[in-house]
């Protein structure tokens, strides 16, 4: 076998090769995914990031290169010359782009050798995500793995072609900076030559892109890294990537425009979608209302009803009390619902109480009438009326909650994307988009009783409510909006507070002295009194969209090198324990 020592010039990628290339002397590098023996003849799929094409070892062709392919193993790197022909009538492969061609091997170079893998790459078994996260670098070369990384880079270059199109600089905000109140925990970095002193990982370029604004660079973007710590899920990381966008001179609907062209380009060039223009918009109340979520998906019905009026004086105790608070009763219905069982009604039930509802109310609509532990409480005609508020009809079921308006909508809202996925089965290569415009301003904590700004307290207020800062803060609408995607928030943005004053309002709003705010932000306040210009801007999570993109669900897929769901890398073992040494040049003491 000949080894390492001997090399050739690669002249193609290995899923490069097609009939036009048959006759032609090549040189292929790769990995070894597979090796067959059929008696005589020995079969190598050779794979590199391009692709896999099949390479024949054949004695009568070359016996030192047929000897050679014998001792080759999966996942050898190894470099092969051989001449492209054109595969046997009837042995095509039509599975494979190289399907129609294969690469007679006339010499062998091993450039390394591999020891038995862990898992197997061909993506026929599963394997646990925690042996794939543990040898990361083996799960990247696998072929599902590699188209991923590929569309996330087309993803990439479309942003920066499209924003440099459109007049944007991309400019690049620090790593290190102070840690301020952004609504998650900071990551917090020490500092050696300020002992006790911490620097913060930023969680946004927030306050960067807007002292950028004041700068005057007018248009500004960044793919940038941002850091929260917090409990993670299946579509959030403790270090992530947003493609982050500032405009100077704009009100909502301009950025609105140019980021749903945005939005229409990369996916269209990145993975040849076409999305349906214009996006829809929704007010935060509407979504709400009918949907039961600030971020719902739209690829489906079964929408909410309230039903308030149809339930009201019924004496139900659990309606009328939550009526007579102000709250509201909210309906889903449910289509072919009512075939469910009891018991799975009940696990409903116990559901709702786990996410924090009083109870769940329901109604089967049979052929021969409704089944029920509140139909005794409703006439016959009540019950009618009561089942056309819900759009109700035979072979359904309705699920009803009285609470909090946004409650009682919240918990039938949850209810509705799981029940609704399961019915419908939406697509995932399927897309629905839309805006969520005019959220509020500020929303008080259920636990502490405070306003705290429902997104960051840089967000400009609508015009006309300004004034109700002082009287009713509470009803005083943001300037903000959201693009939303098959249930998930793919981005969100403001048009920003630019007044010093104004700023200085919201902070006493929320709680924060001037001390506070002038310690945390004086450098932003400071900033606003030399000429700053109305602004606004959004940032879309860029490993979301491309697990859209990609069709799964797991946003660890879509990143090179992610966390676990405890924030911890198997690859590397960090979070690691550091020396005493370390330590104390760092002034800590770990106790």
């Amino acid at each position: 076998m000949e080894t390492g020592r001997r090399r050739w010039q690669r002249t193609h990628g290995c899923g490069e090769l097609r009939l036009g290339h048959v006759g032609q002397d090549v040189v292929l590098n790769g990995w070894v995914h597979r090796r067959r023996d059929h008696g005589g003849l020995i079969f190598i799929d050779l794979r590199d990031r391009s692709g896999i094409v099949q390479v024949v070892f054949n004695p009568q062709v070359d016996a030192a290169a047929y000897e050679a392919a014998d001792g080759l193993r999966n996942e050898y790197v190894v470099s092969i010359r051989g001449r492209v022909r054109r595969r046997v009538p009837g042995a095509e492969n039509p599975q494979l782009p190289t399907g129609e061609i294969e690469v007679d091997g006339m010499a062998v170079a091993v450039l390394s050798r591999a020891k038995p893998l862990p898992f197997s790459l061909d993506g026929r078994a599963e394997v646990d995500e925690a042996v794939r996260l543990r040898y990361r670098p083996l799960d990247l070369r696998r072929p599902a793995m590699q188209r991923i990384a590929i569309l996330r880079h087309r993803v990439a270059m479309a942003v920066r072609t499209f924003l440099d199109r459109e007049g944007f600089l991309e400019i690049e905000t620090p790593i290190l900076t102070r840690s301020t109140p952004e609504g998650a925990r900071d990551y917090l970095v020490p500092s050696r030559v300020h002992p006790g002193k911490f620097f913060a990982l930023p969680q946004s370029p927030q306050l960067f892109k807007q002292l950028l604004m004041v700068a005057g660079m007018e248009r500004y973007f960044q793919i940038a890294r941002c850091f929260r710590d917090e409990d993670l899920r299946a579509d959030r990381q403790p270090e992530f990537t947003q493609i982050d966008a500032e405009m100077s001179f704009v009100d909502v609907d301009d950025v609105l425009d140019v980021m749903e062209r945005l939005i229409v380009h990369v996916f269209r060039e990145a993975a040849g979608i076409e999305l349906p223009t214009p996006f829809p918009r929704l007010s935060y109340d509407e979504a709400i209302d009918r949907y039961g979520s600030d971020k719902p998906d739209l690829r489906f019905g079964m929408e909410l009803a309230d039903v308030s009026s149809a339930v009201a004086g019924s004496g139900f105790q659990v309606f009328d009390r939550a009526l007579s608070a102000g709250g509201r009763v909210k309906a889903l219905t449910v289509p072919g619902g009512a075939a469910m069982s009891r018991r799975e009604i009940d696990q409903l039930v116990e559901l709702a109480i786990q996410w924090g509802a009083k109870g769940l109310a329901w109604i089967a609509v049979h052929e021969d009438g409704v089944r029920s532990p509140i139909a005794k409480f409703f006439e016959p005609q009540a019950m009618d009326g009561l089942l056309r508020a819900a759009g109700a009809g035979k072979g359904d079921l309705v699920l009803l909650a009285a609470d909090r308006r946004e409650t009682a909508a919240e918990i039938l809202g949850r209810f509705r994307l799981r029940l609704g996925r399961e019915l419908f089965r939406p697509d995932p290569m399927q897309f629905a988009c839309a805006w969520i415009v005019d959220w509020p301003l500020l929303q008080r904590n259920a636990e502490t009783g405070r306003l705290e700004p429902a997104n960051h307290p840089f967000t400009a207020p609508v015009d006309e409510d300004i004034p109700l800062l002082s009287t009713d803060p509470e009803r005083v609408r943001a300037k903000a909006y959201d693009l939303v995607v098959n249930g998930y928030e793919l981005g969100g943005g403001s048009i920003r507070i630019h007044r010093r004053d104004l700023q200085e309002t919201v902070f006493r709003t929320i709680g924060l002295s001037g001390e506070e705010a002038a310690d945390k932000f004086g450098f932003l306040l400071e900033a606003f009194e030399y000429g700053a210009p109305p602004h606004g801007g959004i940032a879309f999570g860029l490993d979301r969209l491309v697990m859209l993109l990609a069709g799964t669900d797991n946003i660890r897929d879509v990143i090179a090198f992610p966390k676990t769901q405890n924030a911890s890398c198997l690859l590397t073992g960090a979070p690691s324990a550091v020396s005493e040494e370390q330590l104390r040049e760092l002034h800590i003491r770990v106790r």
